[in-house]
């Protein structure tokens, strides 16, 4: 498995993140990729310090929070790994999820089948206590009754960034197009719901961020809840209308 963790400019929560990942039971079957994100603070040289530990991946240009999930995605295909986690680099995904993650992921349903995406929900019964702002609970909340309007699913955290994918997911997101570059959030969880792959719920322990800036700060959130709408909707659209995506799961060429 590989941990991806896009950061920028997290120099006052990163170290931490790393030092809770460096556990044996979680070490044990996990490798950490740090992707720095052309940060302009000491995010690069922490993980640099520890290069023996963790895997880096610098861009020289900031290219967002997608493409730098995106680029992990491409290298854990190429190194051939079987399964990958994101998550934040600001502290809020607690490491004790991991080891969930990984056996949610490797475990059958009633089905016999297992999960291509693994979503860590900060509103289930079981997860942890978790503030949010009433814009979030608003973005959240539209995001949920569109994915549940155009895929009859009920996903209880929509903008959950502490995932576990597969390796058909991975397959999936790393080629050109499949992914957001900038926001991948309820867009790609609908647009992974429309193409047929398997999604798993697990409750999850998170904590709010403490230092640093969100990427989600100021305005942000109501340009990215305006954008995310739209992202949605195309989504809708290009499978369900066009379906120019169609087949794109393809579960035996994949295997």
């Amino acid at each position: 498995m590989l941990i991806i963790i896009p950061a920028y400019n997290e120099e006052k929560n990163i170290k931490k993140v790393l030092e809770d990942l460096d556990k044996p039971q979680i070490r044990v079957f996990a490798d950490v990729l740090v992707m720095n994100d052309a940060s302009a603070d000491e995010t690069n040289w922490i993980v640099k310090r520890n290069k023996s530990k963790y895997l880096l991946v610098t861009h020289v240009f900031n290219l967002g929070y997608g493409s730098a999930l995106q680029l992990g995605y491409k290298y854990a295909i190429r190194r051939g790994y079987r399964y990958v986690i994101q998550m934040d680099a600001d502290g809020q995904h607690d490491v004790c999820n991991i080891p969930q993650i990984y056996e949610a992921l490797t475990t059958k349903d009633e089905k016999g089948e297992t999960p291509d995406m693994v979503l860590c929900s900060r509103y289930m019964q079981g997860s942890g206590v978790y503030p949010t702002t009433f814009q979030k609970r608003l973005a959240s909340g539209l995001f949920r009754w569109m994915i549940r309007l155009f895929s009859g699913r009920w996903i209880t955290d929509t903008t959950t960034g502490l995932q576990g994918l597969s390796w058909n997911a991975v397959l999936y997101y790393s080629r050109y197009g499949h992914f957001d570059d900038k926001y991948p959030d309820a867009n790609m969880i609908l647009q992974m719901l429309l193409l047929g792959f398997h999604i798993r719920e697990i409750p999850a322990v998170m904590h709010p961020r403490t230092t640093g800036k969100s990427m989600h700060s100021g305005f942000k959130p109501f340009i990215y809840m305006f954008r995310m709408f739209f992202s949605m909707l195309a989504v809708a659209v290009r499978i369900r209308i066009s379906k120019s995506d169609a087949g794109s799961r393809g579960d035996k060429i994949y295997d």
